[in-house]
């Protein structure tokens, strides 16, 4: 039996953990953080629910459909609408469903997530190959893996090599390299009253300082009025270090021309890599030297949640051709 390590639980890493298991293999995935989903993420506050980092998900290749159309028959998901607001006021209906959470976008990774060996609340600090496996260890244990698959942000991941000194092939190493990703300052604000955005509940300005404010009320994730702005990628690079009170009173000042309503609490989540710049030209990138690995994540196959699941996919299918 293969025995397989995935670094991280987002859909990425869940996506690849279902296709081995499938095909009979030992799987163990690690995330480093208290629940599955990466940026599929949802939080709450009070008895308000925030989606704070992806904020819904469409479907074009026939692979990913087949997931979502037994999600949508469970209950997992469900379509939320085909277009949204711009900055102008304008809805824009293209005719493509937007899909989120039935309970919030982590509600998916929490279904992919039911049947895996998943460790949660485990950092990994170095990744080493000793004798053509792989030795991950974490602040808490050491595992032992014929392959690996890693799907953090690909600093991270190169980080952890170094730190082993794990040498790649250097065509492959220079190519991670060139991966970079825009930062995102997220804040989640819950409401007196509702928040004034019109249905169906988001709005696309893709302008600085805001790229997005999404209402989870009207989404139909929250029991309480709140809303998500993200912001946008200079302003977030500008105002990382900036403290915590005067980064959300900076966007909520911004975003008084869509909500109207008063602020009864805010919480901020920093998104260092948040969305990739740089691509990397395939769905994903595979290196048997010095043991099998397969970098996965939005960076191959694209920046969004689809583009994740497809390089999730093809990272498992990298490895089964390999032993074949």
């Amino acid at each position: 039996m293969s025995k397989c390590t995935i670094i991280g639980a987002g859909i990425a890493g869940l996506m690849a953990a279902h296709t081995l298991q499938g095909q009979g293999w030992s799987v163990v995935v690690l995330d480093k953080g208290r629940g599955v989903g990466g940026r599929m993420a949802t939080r709450r506050i009070d008895d308000g629910v925030f989606d704070h980092g992806a904020q819904f998900f469409t479907v074009r290749d026939p692979r990913i459909q087949k997931w979502v159309d037994s999600w949508l028959a469970e209950g997992i998901a469900v379509e939320w609408t085909r277009g949204f607001t711009n900055a102008s006021g304008e809805t824009q209906n293209d005719g493509h469903p937007r899909y989120r959470g039935a309970e919030g976008m982590t509600s998916i990774a929490k279904h992919l997530a039911k049947g895996l060996d998943i460790w949660l609340d485990q950092k990994v600090t170095k990744i080493s190959a000793q004798n053509s496996l792989w030795e991950i260890q974490t602040e808490k244990v050491t595992f032992t893996s014929d392959m690996l698959i890693m799907t953090p942000p690909v600093p991270q991941s190169l980080a952890l090599l170094d730190i082993g000194q794990v040498m790649l092939p250097a065509e492959a190493r220079a190519a991670l390299d060139e991966i970079e990703y825009h930062r995102c300052i997220a804040v989640m604000v819950l409401l007196h009253e509702p928040s004034g955005i019109p249905s169906p509940g988001g709005i696309q300005i893709n302008d600085e300082p805001i790229s997005w404010i999404g209402d989870n009320f009207q989404k139909g994730i929250s029991g309480a009025y709140g809303a998500t702005i993200h912001a946008a990628p200079i302003f977030s690079q500008t105002h990382w270090e900036t403290d915590t009170i005067e980064v959300a009173h900076l966007l909520v000042e911004a975003s008084e021309k869509w909500i109207s309503a008063d602020v009864k609490k805010f919480e901020v989540h920093r998104w260092r890599y948040s969305h990739p710049i740089q691509l990397h030209n395939e769905s994903c990138l595979f290196v048997d030297s010095p043991a099998p690995l397969v970098f996965a994540g939005d960076a191959f196959a694209g920046p969004r949640v689809e583009g994740a699941a497809l390089s999730g996919l093809s990272a498992a299918e990298k490895l089964l051709k390999s032993v074949k």
